[in-house]
Formats: C-alpha cells, sequence, structure tokens
C-alpha cells in the first residue's frame, strides 16, 4: 500500500516508516468513515491506551523511585488521560492527516479533543503493532518529552479534588451546570459553573466543556481554599 502525501507527512512527523502502511492508515480512520472494506481506528485505540499506560507506568517508576501509589496514581492519569493524548496530537499535526466522514468534518472533528485522543492512541498502537514494544516506547519517550519529568506531584484532576473537599465537610457532591453555549456548531465554546451545596460557585469558559469544568472546579477550589 502507497501512503497518500498527508500520511507521508505524517509518518516524518512521527519519525517512524511504517513497513505495514494499513495499520496507520486504519489508525487515521475515524468511525464516521468505516465500511466493510474500511476498518475504523476503535480497536486500535483500545490496544494504544493499554501500551500508553504500561510505558507511562514504567517512566514515572523510573523517574521517582521512591514515591508511594497515592502520589504515582495522579501522575499516571494527568499522563494518560484525554486532554493530553490530544494536546501530543496537536504538536504533531495529526487532525490534518485524520479521514472524517463529511457531518463530523463539518463539525470541526479534526480539532475536537476526544478525536484527537482516540486517534492519538490508535497511532500508537499502529506504531506497536508495526514494529514492536521498544520502538512504540521510545516513540512515546519522545512525543511526550518533558511531560513526565514536569507532571505536577500533585496531578489530581480538579473535579475529583473538589469532590474529595466536599466529602470531606460532608456536603453533596459539586453540581456542574451549563450556563451559556456560544459561538457555531463547529466551534462551540461553554460556560459551566462549578456549584456547591454551601452556596459557593465559580465560573470558567473553553471551547471543551469538559475542560471548562475542570477548569470552574479549579477555580472554586481556590476560592474555598483561599
Amino acid at each position: 500500500m502507497k501512503l497518500s502525501a498527508d500520511l507521508k507527512a505524517l509518518e516524518a512527523r512521527l519519525g517512524h516508516t511504517f513497513s505495514r502502511p494499513d495499520l496507520l492508515v486504519r489508525a487515521v480512520t475515524h468511525s464516521s468513515m468505516s465500511s466493510p472494506t474500511r476498518q475504523d481506528n476503535q480497536r486500535l485505540e483500545f490496544l494504544g491506551d493499554r501500551v500508553l499506560g504500561l510505558v507511562m507506568s514504567e517512566a514515572l517508576l523510573e523517574h521517582d523511585k521512591s514515591a508511594a501509589e497515592g502520589t504515582l496514581a495522579p501522575r499516571f492519569n494527568a499522563l494518560v488521560r484525554k486532554e493530553a493524548c490530544a494536546d501530543v496530537a496537536r504538536e504533531i499535526d495529526l487532525g490534518e492527516a485524520l479521514k472524517l466522514g463529511r457531518s463530523e468534518m463539518m463539525s470541526g472533528g479534526r480539532r475536537k479533543e476526544a478525536l484527537l485522543g482516540d486517534a492519538m492512541e490508535a497511532v500508537l498502537a499502529a506504531v506497536y503493532r508495526d514494529a514492536g514494544f521498544d520502538v512504540a516506547k521510545a516513540l512515546i519517550l519522545r512525543l511526550w518529552g518533558a511531560r513526565v519529568h514536569t507532571v505536577d506531584a500533585d496531578a489530581r484532576d480538579p473535579k475529583t479534588s473538589l469532590q474529595e473537599w466536599a466529602q470531606a465537610r460532608k456536603l453533596p457532591p459539586p453540581k456542574y451546570e451549563l450556563v451559556k453555549r456560544s459561538g457555531p456548531d463547529h466551534a462551540p465554546v461553554f460556560t459551566i459553573a462549578a456549584k456547591l451545596e454551601n452556596g459557593a460557585s465559580a465560573q470558567a469558559t473553553d471551547n471543551s466543556k469538559r475542560k471548562a469544568e475542570q477548569a470552574a472546579a479549579s477555580a472554586l477550589l481556590a476560592q474555598v481554599n483561599s
């Protein structure tokens, strides 16, 4: 199989030449483009998530040989969650190589965090299937770069930290409400309010609803801890 120009360019950005180019094609094919003769990237995404997890686990253990599990777990989650994968995908312009159906493309699929994160995991699995674990590990460590060494010692999701704060004070879990949605369908902007039963609240805005919720939780945490 001969790769298209955009996939050859992606190969160059990855720094890996595929002996089985069909794996890369499958890794960038969204389910909106699947057909009986064209496989999508969902199964590769499943595998890539596990490959990434093993590499990050080993890297964190090597980086901090004395860290307890309770310290390593939030660092691990910060490195493997969908946002981190999407950030890496943006750095290598993975979105430009995605194979999307018309409706997904028209709705801004090349910029969607979930699609980018899933595709990044699928690409990692494609490299693993193509060349083995050692090559995939080297590629992951190169792409994730300094993230392993700079991840916060307490990298817990702000929503988790806020919920733990509320539980410690015998309050119900915080609630997240959509205050406003603006912008076109292909690039929506969400304003989310995080609220506690004691009346405390904070808002945040982002083009990702999940990021807006996290930012609102972080703002509310800062407020109640000040």
